[in-house]
């Protein structure tokens, strides 16, 4: 087992690889963090019995801290340590525990019924390539970025090894396909990912899965039989969550429920443990699957997905002609998606040795851009 992280201007992929592999995959914006594990110092601004909750002043955001969480025994205006531990999602802020472990604790210096020193943010949480590497402790960790290397240096020790590519073209295929709505599953069948606010839905087409000479039914049991753990694979790549409901191709809603073990057996290989509900009356499987750091599709869209996409191609551009000077131009959003994170633009003129022009033109899509010399 390996961890590879490969670093772009502005966004680090993590893939974890078993061989040739993909088994776990993330992507890590260190400009723009996610939250999830952030510290905080916060004040409880409001006191919700009907949310079953409170609201969390955390310093230009609030957070929802649940009954069951600590919000039970704490009142309106009471300054306590909170950690993030789910993202921010639908324009609603993170979701927040009380429950600190001793080290957090001494970090946020809180008393019962009052504060001790200023609110506030007072570590951020793992990144993706110590998340991962902290779940696959004997897997070595492979970086193609020497100043990533020294930042997780004292974290990883011996494990960290740095290298001048960290993906090759197999690795790289396998993560560029996890931003297609569709999936190839075994024997000719596929799956197309379809993303709504309230659920993500999964249909599959079994294709060629069901030409051999066994009866319909049964070539149909089969297949869905040995694409059942890839699906759930891919769920788990691609970081599905909340609920989930997948259209198995063939058979009758009746019969659907028999492959029902199977799908849940598969499901279990996920560290988040997503739960088999069981079937709808249309044959539709129900899955729901915790929602801690937000899906792949959700970063992959956005002004500051334009604008971390254009530099990394900008910085493969200049590593193959030194000479180049780049200028970007694009949407005004893209512009200022750029300049709000802390690190891209930085990043890119460190890797580059030369910063990037920016230019704003109104007259592109809200996420579009293009590259020329400058």
């Amino acid at each position: 087992m390996k961890i590879l992280a490969a670093v772009a201007p502005g966004e680090v992929r993590v893939a974890a690889v078993d061989g040739a592999s993909l088994v776990d995959y993330a992507l890590w914006r260190p400009g723009s963090p996610d939250g999830v594990g952030d510290l905080y110092r916060g004040r409880v601004r409001a006191c919700m019995p009907a949310l079953g909750g409170a609201f969390v002043a955390l310093g230009g955001v609030d957070g929802f801290l649940p009954d069951s969480e600590g919000a039970a025994t704490v009142s309106e205006g009471v300054v306590l340590g909170v950690r993030v531990s789910r993202a921010a999602q639908g324009g609603k802020g993170p979701r927040l525990t009380a429950r600190l472990d001793e080290d957090e604790q001494r970090a946020a210096a809180t008393v019962t019924g009052g504060p001790k020193g200023n609110q506030g943010l007072l570590r951020r949480g793992l990144g993706a390539v110590e998340r991962l590497a902290a779940f696959y402790p004997d897997a070595a960790v492979i970086v193609d970025d020497a100043a990533l290397a020294a930042t997780l240096r004292p974290a990883l020790g011996e494990r960290l090894g740095i290298v001048s590519a960290a993906f090759d073209d197999a690795i790289e295929t396998a993560v560029e396909a996890l931003s297609e709505p569709v999936a190839e599953l075994p024997g000719g069948a596929r799956m197309s990912v379809h993303p709504t606010p309230a659920l993500t839905a999964i249909d599959v087409d079994l294709g060629a899965a069901t030409a051999d000479r066994r009866s319909k039914q049964a070539a149909q049991v089969a297949a869905n039989t040995a694409l059942l753990p890839v699906l759930a694979r891919q769920i788990r790549l691609r970081n599905l969550s909340g609920a989930i409901l997948v259209d198995l191709a063939g058979l009758t809603p009746r019969r659907r429920g028999a492959l029902g073990p199977v799908l849940a057996a598969a499901l279990q290989l996920d560290p988040l443990r997503p739960r088999l509900l069981g079937f709808t009356a249309l044959g539709l499987a129900e899955i729901v699957r915790t929602r801690v750091h937000p899906p792949l599709h959700e970063l992959l869209v956005g002004p500051l997905a334009a604008g971390l996409a254009a530099l990394r191609f900008a910085a493969a551009t200049v590593a193959a002609t030194p000479a180049w000077l780049p200028s970007l131009a694009a949407a005004p959003e893209v512009i200022a998606a750029l300049e709000a994170d802390r690190v891209a633009l930085t990043e890119f003129a460190r890797r580059a040795g030369r910063a990037v022009r920016l230019r704003a033109e109104r007259a592109l899509s809200p996420c579009g851009w293009r590259l020329d010399a400058a």
